[in-house]
């Protein structure tokens, strides 16, 4: 009688920013569970459906076990990776040569987060054979924050810690979904519950009833687009009524007049009627905040605020309403991000100064756009594939993203697709990115990879309120072997492969987060023939600078939160350097919405609804979509429209619609959802097919991207274009 051989190690999931702690069960060589940790001593059980349908997306029949390469009839069949590799190298070695670097572009997505050499190996690839044009998602997500921070500057001291403070502020961010800034990815709901039950006030600017919004003690309901208008009302109030910290401001800020000035407009009464909110209620969020308990709190935002355009302004608004109340640490208490996997950091009650934080590096050919601190310009992109003549994109390889998917302007993206001499994309199934692609790369997945906690530790240098709130740190080896028959590779073993094809050495510049505040120097691996360590080697050598040495860390599987306690020094006696709440650019950009015609702006008879972005718990962009065990047998994206709203444009649940702006139109089902607002529509993004794709919309999804123009209300730092408070029409799909 046979027995079946199974067992159980401690590992973490990569799926997100979190990093959760998990348990994987093997059996007969096929992972067939994931569930929390209870011994780990970050999350403590904790887990979410993306992560326990980690079985599903290994052993899903859709994903890729081998290659594929672009037959002439358009159908893809399966080639050996390493004939690929052969292949690939060819063709970008023929397309440097006849266009120069910069004809080759390379997309890194979300969904290289599970890999952590992934993206720097291929950063290496693109600056070896000379090209500039590297893009991430980030420039179509949440750039503002990096703008921002290096408008204000940073305080070398930190952010306040949530589970200590008395007040936060949420601005168009649902962190109990999420897991992203706010509320600490560790279990946000729990995290939500115990701040509650402490007495923290929570304050939340959404016009939804979040998952999160349900826990304010203050919810306010604005029209979409208004963040920057209720921020500077706040600001106003806090000044006007001197709640601000005179001390701090004092000692360590510039630039207070100037900001003083620009939200002088914003008064109670006109931010009421501009956002459509009651005036007491946003006087008394602006006090609750400046004045909630004397350990403070702080402001975060999310994608909800930064679709919804002049996201830069809201991001340097909330930063200076933090900086206004003094919401930093100060000397003597506790640094709230001690490092553990990363280098050590002296943190100081002193700011670092605003630096230039856009218009420099490789200038596009499109809009006058540049480099900036949050990365090239990805909704650019694609008229770089498209625009004829010197410097045109000929080659793009895509990492961990589907552009098809997630990029704004859907229509212009399948037409660049299709325009490329050669499209590249790793992918783990046959995404519609993949579909269009010369070659798809199949790699393995997560739980065949070793994996480590230190990119959910420099989350936090991406803005403020992320990253673990302690000095914790975890390294799990490979869980489980390929599948049987596969060809299967690691993303960064295909680009130092096509490097050592091309006779190139790949610098891998290991950075941590903003490398100038750290006590180390970023780490240089030079990868070439000679040299291509084990991902296992390679992990080591990133971690050579790590507070806590590496071989430690992997003396505890579960995870440890390690015994760094760091109290914030006091300021440097020659410290002269101060945050800045006067950048003339955003100030300037603040302006312009103050003179707007905003009442024109509401009333659109046109387009009289407005299109906001929702997060799902159980998918990360398009990821997921394909699991049964997420998806629950509805494989599209409802849009969810208030049901009073329902009842006047004579919808039932269920009915077909179509969305249409001026530029285009998509079908989608209807939904009723009584948390939403009047008079919007709030849709997931990253669904749907090919644009000739529309009558698939039941099994694929709608995808919003197609309502807008990347060309049109974009913002001229970053590039990113208006993804949300979109306006649109509503019709009925009759048969």
């Amino acid at each position: 009688m046979s027995t079946i051989t199974s067992h159980t190690r401690p590992t973490l999931c990569r799926l997100c920013v979190a990093h959760c702690g998990v348990l994987a069960t093997v059996e007969e060589g096929r992972l067939v569970k994931v569930e929390g940790d209870p011994d780990n001593p970050m999350f403590k059980g904790y887990s979410c459906p993306k992560g326990r349908a980690l079985p599903e997306m290994h052993n899903s029949p859709h994903r890729l076990l081998r290659s594929q390469k672009k037959q002439p009839d358009g159908q893809h069949a399966p080639i050996a990776v390493e004939q690929a590799m052969d292949e690939v190298a060819d063709k970008i070695r023929r397309l440097v040569d006849e266009y120069g670097p910069r004809s080759v572009a390379m997309y890194v997505g979300t969904n290289a987060l599970p890999y952590p050499p992934s993206g720097g190996v291929g950063n290496a690839f693109m600056r070896a054979i000379g090209s500039p044009m590297f893009f991430t998602s980030n420039t179509i997500d949440q750039p503002g924050k990096q703008i921002a921070a290096a408008a204000h500057g940073h305080w070398l001291g930190g952010d306040i810690n949530f589970e200590q403070a008395d007040t936060w502020m949420l601005v168009g961010v649902n962190p109990v979904i999420t897991k992203s800034a706010g509320i600490p990815g560790q279990n946000p709901a729990q995290k939500l519950k115990d701040a509650e039950q402490r007495g923290m006030q929570l304050i939340v600017i959404d016009p939804r009833v979040s998952e999160t919004a349900k826990r304010a003690q203050i919810h306010i309901r604005p029209r979409p687009g208004e963040d920057p208008t209720i921020l500077a009302g706040m600001i106003r109030i806090i000044i006007d009524e001197l709640l601000y910290d005179k001390e701090f401001i004092r000692e360590n800020v510039e630039g207070f007049e100037a900001l003083k000035a620009h939200v002088a407009p914003f008064t109670p009464a006109y931010v009421a009627e501009r956002a459509d909110i009651p005036e007491e209620q946003l006087i008394e969020a602006a006090r609750l905040f400046a004045t909630g308990g004397k350990r403070g709190g702080a402001v975060n935002t999310g994608s909800g605020s930064s679709f919804s355009m002049h996201a830069n302004v809201v991001e340097y608004l909330a930063l200076c309403l933090n900086t206004l109340c003094g919401r930093w640490v100060r000397a003597g208490e506790a640094f709230t991000h001690p490092n553990a996997m990363l280098p050590a950091v002296t943190p100081k009650a002193q700011a670092y100064r605003s630096y230039r934080g856009w218009g420099y590096g490789e200038k596009l050919r499109v809009r006058n756009l540049r480099d900036a601190a949050c990365g090239m310009p990805t909704s650019a992109l694609a008229d770089e594939i498209l625009l004829e003549g010197e410097g045109q994109v000929k080659a793009l390889i895509c990492v961990g993203g589907n552009p098809m998917a997630a990029w704004p302007d859907q229509r212009k993206t399948q037409e660049a697709m299709e325009k490329l001499e050669l499209l590249i994309t790793l992918d783990i199934e046959m995404s519609s990115t993949a579909r269009m692609a010369d070659y798809i790369i199949a790699p393995k997945m997560t739980l065949e990879t070793p994996g480590m906690s230190q990119g959910g530790e420099m989350i936090k240098y991406f803005g403020t309120g992320l990253g673990f709130p302690a000095a914790y740190g975890q390294y799990s080896p490979r869980i489980v072997e390929t599948p049987e028959h596969s060809d299967l590779i690691e993303e960064w073993e295909f680009f130092h492969g096509l490097g050592c094809r091309m006779d190139l050495d790949l610098l891998f510049v290991v950075y941590y987060g903003f490398s100038k505040f750290m006590e180390a120097p970023p780490i240089l691996i030079n990868l070439n023939k000679d040299y291509k360590p084990t991902t296992e080697e390679l992990f080591e050598k990133m971690c050579e600078s790590a507070r806590i040495p590496f071989s430690e860390v992997c003396e505890h599987p579960h995870g440890k939160v390690f015994d760094v306690t760091q109290l914030v020094q006091e300021k440097d006696a020659d410290c002269e350097t101060k945050l800045q709440l006067g950048n003339n650019t955003l100030l300037d950009e603040l302006a312009e919405i103050a003179a707007s015609d905003y009442k024109k702006e509401h009333n659109n008879t046109a387009y009289p609804y407005r299109l906001i972005p929702r997060r799902h718990n159980n998918f990360i962009n398009s990821s997921g979509r394909s699991i049964d065990k997420l998806n629950g047998g509805k494989l599209y994206n409802p849009a969810f429209i208030h049901p009073d709203d329902m009842a006047t444009l004579g919808f039932r649940e269920g009915d077909s619609i179509r969305i249409s702006t001026q530029h285009d139109a998509i079908p989608a089902i209807v939904e009723a959802d009584a948390n939403l607002r009047r008079g919007l529509v709030a849709m997931v993004h990253a669904f749907g097919g090919l644009v000739d794709e529309d009558d698939q919309y039941l099994t694929q999804g709608s995808n919003t991207g197609r309502l807008v123009r990347a060309d049109v209300d974009y913002d001229p730092l970053t590039g990113m274009p208006r993804m949300g408070n979109i306006p649109v029409n509503i019709s009925a799909i009759t048969a």
